[in-house]
């Protein structure tokens, strides 16, 4: 059920490697602008403002009472459900029908398309904010399994780790740049004349115009793989793909060292996804809670830091998995986190709290694109040829679908303690089982087996 690669472009094309970046370019403007910094605040304002009909203080979507602050964090948690259970399949049928490019356009539009949409979200229909942004983040999520399936393609494995961490340091310079221009339209939409109402909905418009214009380069360059398969007589996609899928899971075991180093990234990658979830929330609340009561123009600014620094990191930690080793590399970078959350336990309580959360924030864009870009170039390694959708869906999932339980346990920690540094300080645990089980992956060994199973197939 795997096609055969003697069709392939070429690996190393300077000129389609830059389109293939050029989409983490576009599609970051979606994670910066929308889901970081201007959505949530906005929908939780029209939504408050919603609830001030009822009684109870809580706002009505379909009939059901939401607490405004938390009409984004449900839509959030929907997304993902839905990732899961959509992305292993969209997957199958992509590697099945060789029409990996295409859906890959096709949910990028749909996410694009869906974020421009939010222009039209008002008082009367704030509702409506809630629903694209379900619909959006469902389709970045879809577009980047099949963005990531690409990868083994353009790059030869030699050069994987230097084009993975390309693709992310353009995605946070292009992300960075988009939010760099919103928050200064915000500043002086008043001497502009915009109400701030407008301003907000142009800057959400704007992420997705910019995901939809930019990735236009990427479909001029990146090159599909293989003709479309036509389906056998009666069958469906649909079908067809829920077979892939089960071919797929019922091989997985052939590969013990791919999914022992899954398990390790479903640790360390949830460790990581919740220190940048919950980092906000800790430098804005009060000293009496834990945290460091910073103001939000320090916050913005620390934000805007970490996207460009972020972008060197990318690239440094590509040179260095080249010196030391992508496991090597992400070993360090995990040290690093180490690091960073005992740090934030015991460090930033006097009048210099300001300046050490600046460097803090250094060291997190440091390792914080190179240790996410490291872990999907090892990942390419380890997977066999024709089914990079399947297992990059597996990787996504992974990603997403387990990004609950760091925030549980952050959670818990604060509500039982009653401070916010020792539920920082639990998130150590995640880092440090990555550094107990990272070691145990034996990658040539993985490499092997994808390699020997590869040969099986194409006799």
């Amino acid at each position: 059920m795997k096609s055969s690669t003697s069709d392939r472009p070429m690996v190393n094309d300077k000129r389609e490697i830059f389109g293939w970046a050029m989409y983490d370019w576009a599609n970051s403007a979606f994670s910066t602008t929308v889901g970081t910094v201007f959505l949530g605040p906005y929908l939780a304002s029209l939504a408050a403002a919603a609830a001030q009909a009822y009684p109870d203080g809580m706002a009505r979507f379909l009939g059901i009472p939401v607490a405004p602050d938390s009409f984004v964090p449900y839509g959030v948690s929907l997304s993902v459900f839905l990732q899961v259970l959509f992305l292993p399949i969209l997957g199958a049928i992509a590697d099945y029908s060789h029409l990996r490019k295409q859906m890959m356009q096709l949910f990028a539009a749909i996410g694009a398309l869906a974020t421009i949409g939010l222009f039209v979200v008002t008082g009367p229909v704030w509702w409506l904010g809630g629903v694209l942004f379900v619909i959006a983040n469902l389709a970045f999520g879809a577009a980047m399994v099949f963005y990531n399936a690409f990868l083994p393609d353009i790059a030869s494995e030699d050069q994987r780790d230097r084009v993975s961490s390309y693709g992310w340091a353009m995605g946070y310079l292009g992300g960075g740049l988009l939010l760099l221009l919103n928050l200064v339209f915000y500043q002086l939409h008043e001497k502009l004349g915009v109400p701030t109402g407008l301003a907000v909905r142009i800057n959400l418009a704007s992420a997705g115009l910019w995901w939809l214009g930019f990735s236009y380069i990427t479909w001029a360059r990146l090159r599909a793989r293989a003709r479309r398969r036509e389906l056998p007589q009666g069958a469906t996609y649909i079908k067809v793909g829920f077979g892939q899928l089960r071919h797929t899971l019922s091989e997985i075991k052939k590969y013990p060292e791919t999914l022992k180093y899954l398990l390790a990234y479903f640790l360390y990658n949830d460790g990581i996804q919740t220190v940048i979830a919950v980092s906000a929330t800790f430098a804005a609340a009060p000293l009496i809670r834990g945290g460091l009561e910073l103001d939000q123009g320090t916050l913005t600014m620390v934000i805007l830091m970490i996207q460009f620094v972020a972008f060197g990191g990318a690239l440094f930690w590509g040179k260095l998995a080249g010196w030391v080793g992508a496991k090597r590399s992400i070993l360090i970078s995990l040290v690093i986190w180490a690091g960073v959350v005992t740090y934030a336990y015991g460090g930033m309580q006097g009048e210099s709290r300001v300046l050490e959360f600046w460097i803090l924030g250094a060291f997190i864009a440091l390792v914080l694109g190179g240790s996410q870009a490291i872990s999907r170039s090892l990942f390419a390694q380890m997977i066999p040829v024709g089914q990079e959708a399947e297992y990059y869906s597996f990787y996504e999932v992974s990603e997403r679908g387990t990004s609950w339980v760091g925030p549980l346990i952050f959670g818990l920690t604060n509500q039982a303690l009653g401070s916010l540094r020792p539920a920082i300080l639990s998130l150590i645990f995640f880092f440090v089982m990555g550094l107990i089980l990272l070691p145990f992956v034996n990658v040539e060994k993985a490499i092997a087996d994808v390699k020997l199973h590869d040969s099986v197939e194409r006799k």
